[in-house]
């Protein structure tokens, strides 16, 4: 818990303090905040909109069980195959017994949290697997030896310099090629991997029960091939993925583009229900579907904090989050970064060891304000609070300060004993956290109860 949390401070205060950081993150968060507006304006009721999409997610939710069953039942009808993994190991385990069964050598892989929740990449390199990525964004965080920076854009941290020195520290080109012949270079490379690998790897922005089939929503078209071109296609996904029905994605897939990018609609939008039939030419022989748990289900159990389980991944919490702006996405330590990764990675993980993250908040309200589907991020933050002093597992100096504070709050005598100077130096000398990063705290001689108190006995009675 302590070098976790350690960790955390240490690399904010880097980060924070890096203004060219500062630069690129603002520049690019600044173009998001520039069409996310023009991209709104397709909506009549925007709020009818947002809170229509809760309501659909939270039915979900409460049946989860049902809906999982239904998915699985239509999905094997249509010639798929399901199987469950509760934890990292079994998810990864799954993966790897098909690819030995396939003798495959290479996988190529698109944009996907989930595999990166389960370090995919690393475990299949430590099997002689390769595994290449195919989103750009994530492709160049791959060649950098780098984890996602953010949810949707994974690169959003590189300028199109740093990506220029990525690319000629490891495919020799040129430091002066502009983004466009950056992109070629990419995609020559990765079109060879799509006819030489023997299994694709995707992640599924929305399970349908009603059809038994996964929707992928994306810019670049790399899930359509990695899904299309290797005899194989497994798809990892949570299990909070569900919408019930197919025409629920009339209004999940417009929202997550708005939310996401700021487009009315992504350009890619793919609806797979299982491998080729027979009266198909194109297509993968065969086809899994990998439903992961690790820990969702203990959010789930939770009344309070199933409510994150509604998120669609779009972003927006990350672009709005003063925090995640000013450390970046890295700074988090884990898969998911700013609110959504600070309200469910110590549910998904473990409370003790995580709860800083729900601490990394401004409380202003912006994440929720933002939410595509009005998830009360800030009070699921303070609920994370909560749970972690109601099970014991908060910080024991912490405690005592607030016990303390708490007691002093009840009695009025204690608030008002001593002077400004003594309690000057209690707070600024003998409790440095407020004033680590802060100018010193300076109490007025009297307190408001003792001028209060003044000023009624100075005043005279008033006998009408």
């Amino acid at each position: 818990m302590i070098d976790t949390s350690k960790k955390f401070k240490q690399k904010s205060f880097d980060k924070a303090a890096d203004l060219k950081h500062r630069k690129t993150i603002n520049y690019n968060i600044g173009k998001y905040d520039a069409v996310v507006p023009v991209g709104k304006k397709q909506f009549a009721d925007l709020d009818f909109v947002r809170e229509k999409a809760k309501n659909i997610k939270w039915k979900a939710l409460e049946t989860l069980d049902v809906q999982l069953e239904k998915f699985e039942v239509n999905f094997l009808k249509n010639g798929g195959k399901v199987i469950w993994a509760e934890s990292i190991e079994q998810a990864c385990e799954a993966v790897l017994k098909i690819c030995r069964e396939k003798n495959c050598k290479t996988v190529v892989k698109s944009k996907s949290m989930v595999t990166e929740e389960i370090h995919l990449n690393d475990f299949l390199e430590k099997h002689q697997i390769e595994s290449i990525e195919t989103d750009l964004g994530e492709y160049i965080q791959q060649l950098d030896q780098e984890p996602p920076y953010h949810i949707v854009t994974p690169a959003m941290h590189k300028s199109k310099e740093d990506v220029a020195r990525v690319f000629h520290e490891h495919l020799n080109t040129p430091l002066d090629l502009s983004p466009e012949e950056m992109t070629l270079v990419a995609r020559e490379k990765m079109r060879e991997k799509y006819v030489q690998a023997e299994v694709g790897v995707t992640g599924a922005n929305f399970l349908i029960p009603e059809t038994g089939s996964i929707a992928i929503t994306e810019n670049e078209g790399n899930a359509r091939l990695s899904a299309a071109f290797p005899k194989t296609h497994i798809v990892i996904t949570g299990i909070e993925k569900v919408i019930p029905q197919l025409q629920d994605l009339s209004l999940f897939w417009p929202l997550l583009a708005t939310y996401g990018t700021g487009q009315q609609m992504t350009v890619y939008n793919s609806i797979i229900s299982g491998p080729r039939s027979a009266r198909e030419q194109d297509g993968p022989d065969e086809m899994y579907v990998i439903l992961l748990d690790n820990g969702r289900t203990n959010i789930l159990q939770d009344p309070v904090s199933r409510e994150s389980l509604y998120c669609i991944r779009c972003g927006a919490c990350l672009n709005a989050c003063p925090v995640y702006k000013n450390i970046g996405g890295h700074s988090y330590g884990t898969t998911y970064s700013g609110p959504i990764g600070s309200v469910i990675t110590p549910n998904l993980k473990d409370l003790g060891e995580w709860n800083h993250l729900s601490h990394a908040s401004s409380l202003c309200g912006g994440c929720t304000e933002v939410c595509a589907v009005k998830i009360n991020l800030h009070e699921l933050l303070l609920n994370n609070r909560r749970e972690t002093v109601r099970l014991g597992k908060g910080n024991m100096m912490e405690k005592i300060a607030w016990t303390v504070w708490q007691q002093s709050m009840l009695f009025r005598p204690a608030m008002n004993l001593g002077n400004s100077k003594i309690k000057n130096w209690m707070v600024n000398k003998l409790f440095k956290g407020w004033v680590a990063h802060r100018s010193d705290l300076n109490f007025p001689e009297k307190t408001f109860n003792q001028q209060w108190k003044e000023k009624q006995q100075s005043q005279p009675v008033n006998l009408n």
